[in-house]
């Protein structure tokens, strides 16, 4: 397997972090995004100096700093982008502010379009480039919705559709772009949506199908919406 440059945020917790060790146990450069300093440094010594972590808040909406960080590391290429950070908004319709809302759309659907604007560079830079969204279940037309859910799943439906976009918009580069839209799978955010439910998938089990997605996806999709689920929730 080819070694490949890859780009992962919401990589200090959850799916992304086992989805960033397997790749680094693969052999592949990590490049790991997320807000907590303290938890990146875990998954940076977890992996023995193998995963190199750089601590940002994408709900900020600005990544000069990363660029710069990436030239000072001078990686020119990215071959694989896994936006897979997402910020969870539980509340019912009623009660939700326009901070959560604009919390949720910022980290779910502005970090990502902006981010892949400004890594267009290095994803041209690799000879066969694949951004992958993480989305959910509850983001797609005609799955099961859940009462609370109103700003999150409506957020990620945003990101599916950009996914179906951008995939036009590229269609003539060698970029391809897809989405994972993810059912129920044991993390922290889980926990927080639904309290008490246990999943049938492990992040770790998650992480395994995202490392094989990463790793081969873009061979045989490009611009789909794909359902990563056993059960939602």
């Amino acid at each position: 397997m080819e070694n490949k440059t890859i780009l992962i945020t919401g990589a200090s917790s959850g799916v992304g972090y086992q989805t960033a060790m397997q790749l680094a146990d693969k052999g592949h450069t990590v490049i790991a995004l997320a807000r907590n300093a303290e938890l990146l440094n875990q998954l940076s010594n977890a992996s023995n100096g193998k995963i190199i972590s750089f601590p940002h808040d994408l709900s900020q909406l600005s990544f000069e700093s990363l660029i710069n960080f990436l030239n000072e590391k001078s990686i020119t290429k990215i071959d694989v982008l896994i936006n897979n950070a997402g910020q969870l908004v539980n509340k019912p319709f009623e009660s939700i502010s326009k901070e959560d809302l604009q919390k949720a759309y910022n980290t779910n659907v502005f970090a990502p379009y902006l981010l892949i604007q400004s890594l267009l560079g290095h994803l041209k830079n690799s000879s066969s480039a694949h951004i992958i969204n993480i989305s959910s279940v509850g983001g797609i037309q005609g799955s099961v919705k859940f009462s609370g859910l109103s700003a999150y799943s409506s957020s990620k439906g945003a990101l599916s559709i950009l996914t179906e976009c951008l995939a036009e918009e590229f269609k003539e580069t060698n970029i391809k772009v897809n989405c994972l839209a993810l059912g129920a799978v044991n993390t922290e955010m889980l926990a927080q949506a639904f309290p008490g439910y246990i999943a049938p998938l492990s992040a770790s089990e998650m992480g395994n199908y995202i490392t094989w997605f990463a790793e081969n996806g873009h061979h045989y999709f490009n611009g789909k919406i794909i359902p990563v689920a056993l059960s939602t929730p």
